[in-house]
């Protein structure tokens, strides 16, 4: 359990007046420096989850431990070792972006308080200028946040939660409002962080494709784990993986998938499902002339959409 840094045992939320607890006894640990993912549709627990573990929302029951420090006894302890990026963001508006990234740096004790950016340390003005240039916003942070758009704020909160380089890097919708080239380069930079220090970094997101890289994977609905595994393992229980042949001749085709016993469906295309079989040497053992060749890898996301409408048969 030494390299455990986030330990969550049998918790529980309930809401005065719900009938059913919002999270209902899930239990779980993260290692340090793993990348973890918390998926699930909307109304599943994650939200309750996440503020429980970032100490904004009290407990019902169980034990809850961030960088071994207890969630109810040491709470402060707790938010100097954690960054969060929220959905929404939670800025002073009548404040510079600079300055915003100044007082949560103050707040957190890395940096004795100057009056001005340019009094600031030497360590502190490079590290917000490497920050804001990967991010996308080194132009502007002497720019009053109120003339921000939203997809400028958003890139605010990344830098400033990223300041004081947290053990823990809680992510909730992290990329949302942010454009393609500065998704690509924010994920660049926590995979970067992650080697560099360690980080561990918590992913609750409706952009299943950021969780397919995650070490591992927990799915919880109405409240209960559904899964938690890597992804591969995840798709390899739920979804086949599959080639999609076609050939001018598809009696010929069907005759040869037939005397190989394979497990297919259609009648040209053939959807073979591999269950287990090497998808290489299936297309070479076929003589028949080929007219069409697919091979279906299945992802993460058609493997969480599985799971979700089972639970909700």
């Amino acid at each position: 359990m030494k390299d455990t840094v986030i330990e969550v045992k049998n918790l529980v939320k309930k809401y005065k007046k719900a009938n059913t607890p919002a999270v209902d006894g899930i239990s779980f640990n993260v290692k340090r420096g793993e990348f973890f993912a918390l998926l699930g549709p909307n109304g599943a627990g994650k939200t309750t989850t996440i503020s429980i573990l970032t100490t904004i929302l009290s407990k019902t029951e169980g034990v809850v431990k961030i960088a071994n420090y207890d969630i109810e006894k040491e709470a402060d302890k707790i938010r100097k070792s954690i960054g969060i990026i929220f959905q929404n963001p939670s800025l002073d508006l009548n404040l510079t972006a600079e300055e915003n990234i100044r007082f949560h740096a103050l707040i957190y004790g890395l940096y004795p308080f100057r009056p001005s950016f340019s009094l600031m340390s030497e360590e502190y003005r490079r590290e917000v200028i490497k920050l804001a240039e990967i991010i996308g916003i080194k132009n502007d942070i002497t720019k009053p946040v109120k003339t921000f758009s939203g997809g400028m704020k958003r890139k605010l909160e990344i830098v400033r939660s990223l300041i004081h380089k947290p053990k823990v890097l809680f992510l909730d919708e992290p990329t949302s409002g942010l454009d393609p080239a500065s998704r690509k380069n924010l994920w660049k930079y926590l995979q970067d962080i992650r080697k560099k220090y360690k980080t561990t970094i918590f992913l609750t997101t409706h952009y299943l494709e950021e969780a397919e890289d995650a070490d591992r994977v927990l799915i919880i609905d109405q409240g209960k784990i559904v899964t938690l595994g890597t992804p591969a393992k995840i798709k390899k229980d739920l979804i086949d993986s599959s080639i999609i042949l076609n050939a001018k001749d598809k009696a010929a085709l069907r005759s040869e998938l037939d005397a190989m016993k394979l497990d297919y469906e259609g009648h040209g295309p053939f959807k073979i499902k591999l269950n287990g079989k090497n998808a290489q040497e299936i297309i070479k053992s076929i003589k028949s002339d080929l007219t069409y060749l697919d091979i279906n890898n299945p992802k993460l996301e058609d493997a969480y959409l599985k799971l979700i409408a089972k639970g909700n048969k």
